[in-house]
């Protein structure tokens, strides 16, 4: 079975940080794509970053230069540091695992950002 557990959200004010982890089990976590997507009430999911298998990453406009994306294979685990939040970050935030026709989800996690 495949696994992918995010930790990490929670409440913040404006301005200061989070890191978010999703431990994933269950594939052969160095070949795949792995991304978060976030979705806020009311709107539809949106991808926020990914990172591929040979660390090439990709990010929404909104979230340039205050988010990073990172992975460690050696864990099975990526990583979503966030800076600088803002209170249109608050959402859902889903860890993302692709390759080729094959996609997992993780449960999701709240991040509320407070002005």
């Amino acid at each position: 079975q495949v696994h992918l557990v995010e930790s990490g959200g929670g409440l913040v004010q404006a301005g200061e940080s989070l890191r978010l982890s999703c431990a994933v089990s269950g594939i052969i976590f160095s070949i795949y794509t792995m991304g978060w997507y976030r979705q806020a009430p009311g709107k539809q999911r949106e991808l926020v970053a990914t990172i591929t298998s040979t660390y090439t990453t990709n990010y929404a406009d909104s979230v340039k230069g205050r988010f990073t994306i990172s992975r460690d294979n050696a864990k099975n685990t990526v990583y979503l540091q966030m800076n600088s939040l803002k209170p249109e970050d608050t959402a859902v935030y889903y860890c993302n695992a692709v390759l080729y026709d094959r996609q997992y989800w993780g449960q999701g996690i709240q991040v509320t950002v407070s002005s």
